[in-house]
């Protein structure tokens, strides 16, 4: 099975949908997990709500720290965030890393309605570059 680490900086939004998109997407032949730089501790629930849209449950996830990842190897390593991309350590093991940015959706404002309007465009600009990814290998 392929291995996959995607990484942000809080682990609370983006790399918590693109965990959970990558492991439905990949149907069995990946591994997928996620860490931040500096986790936050929980994940954030409009990630979990837009999430459920898809019939994701990442209800369960864990904030983790990419440090419990050091020495292991992937076949890829994605930043989803410009902060990842510079804070978090280098991937050595890593067959291919990749740098996918896309916008904080915690970063959003507005009524709870609107902010969940942008997790859900975060969310299917995630699935997007994920399914491009694991049906063309870019």
């Amino acid at each position: 099975m392929k291995k996959v680490l995607i990484l942000c900086t809080g682990n609370s939004c983006r790399s918590q949908m693109a965990e959970g998109i990558w492991r439905t997407l990949g149907q069995g032949e990946w591994e997928s997990a996620s860490a931040g730089s500096r986790p936050s501790g929980y994940v954030h629930p409009f990630a979990v709500k837009a999430m459920h849209q898809r019939e994701i449950d990442i209800t369960n996830g864990l904030s983790k720290s990419v440090d419990q990842f050091a020495g292991q190897s992937f076949d890829v390593v994605v930043t989803v965030c410009n902060n990842a991309r510079e804070d978090c350590p280098v991937f050595p093991n890593a067959a291919q890393t990749l740098h996918w940015p896309f916008d904080d959706p915690a970063d959003a404002t507005g009524t709870d309605d609107e902010q969940l309007i942008t997790f859900i465009r975060v969310r299917n600009e995630i699935e997007e570059r994920i399914a491009k990814f694991l049906n063309h290998g870019a």
